[in-house]
């Protein structure tokens, strides 16, 4: 376990170096505002554009509903599975693999052409992971389906991120991300608080296929609806 937490904070020196690399010449801004104002500017500039929102939208409820499978995989290894932490960290292992996979898929791809169709179908296919994980009893089977769920997770964050990037402009990226990164962040402890709650009436493996099937719900949704998303 020692070698672990050593590794881990071995890996920020890598993140370090990364920032001290950049070169990029800052000129600041003059401040004629108050913090206050600058709050409201950026919210209202998010609320009157129906791409931002929807991403935003998006985003929140990928982690609300998404994100509770890490949570729970404790349980499952040891409820579903019958096993102990070996298992769990087995299950852990297999999903952070799929993340880095899933990370290199983006950074090849880079910018393309309809990134939030890309976003929405990726999101779909997440939740019938999602949804098929609850639902498998085969040890091996669910290795992969967390292996394909972590893919999926790092395509659709990516990609959103990027957009969200991409659509505000240079004045108001930092506000706007402010909020993105409010909602994304605020969507995990909520979410694994409320699917928590219900997994102590209805167990699990209930409680992550339907929101498995929600996520689903939602990616149709703004594929029919689209609101900016799907053309973006």
């Amino acid at each position: 376990m020692v070698s672990c937490f050593a590794l881990n904070a071995a890996s920020f020196l890598i993140v370090i170096w990364a920032l001290m690399s950049l070169h990029v010449k800052h000129i600041p801004t003059v401040h004629t505002k108050r913090m206050s104002e600058e709050l409201r500017g950026g919210l209202h500039y998010v609320r009157h554009h129906d791409s931002l929102v929807a991403l935003i939208v998006l985003a929140a409820a990928t982690t609300f509903l998404g994100f509770a499978i890490l949570t729970f995989l404790p349980l499952f290894a040891q409820r579903v599975f019958h096993e102990g932490a070996s298992t769990y960290s087995r299950l852990m292992a297999w999903s952070g693999a799929g993340s880095i996979v899933g990370a290199l898929i983006v950074a090849w791809l880079g910018k393309f052409k309809r990134m939030g169709l890309t976003a929405l179908i990726t999101q779909a296919i997440y939740g019938g992971f999602i949804l098929a994980f609850a639902m498998s009893r085969v040890l091996w089977l669910s290795d992969i389906l967390l292996f394909l769920t972590g893919m999926a997770l790092m395509v659709v964050f990516s990609t959103v991120t990027s957009l969200i990037q991409l659509i505000a402009p240079n004045e108001m990226r930092g506000r706007v991300m402010s909020i993105y990164m409010l909602a994304f962040r605020g969507g995990m402890p909520l979410g694994s608080l409320v699917s928590g709650y219900f997994a102590t009436l209805v167990g699990a493996p209930v409680v992550i296929g339907v929101n498995g099937a929600l996520l689903i719900v939602v990616a149709l949704y703004f594929l029919a609806r689209s609101h900016g998303v799907r053309e973006a």
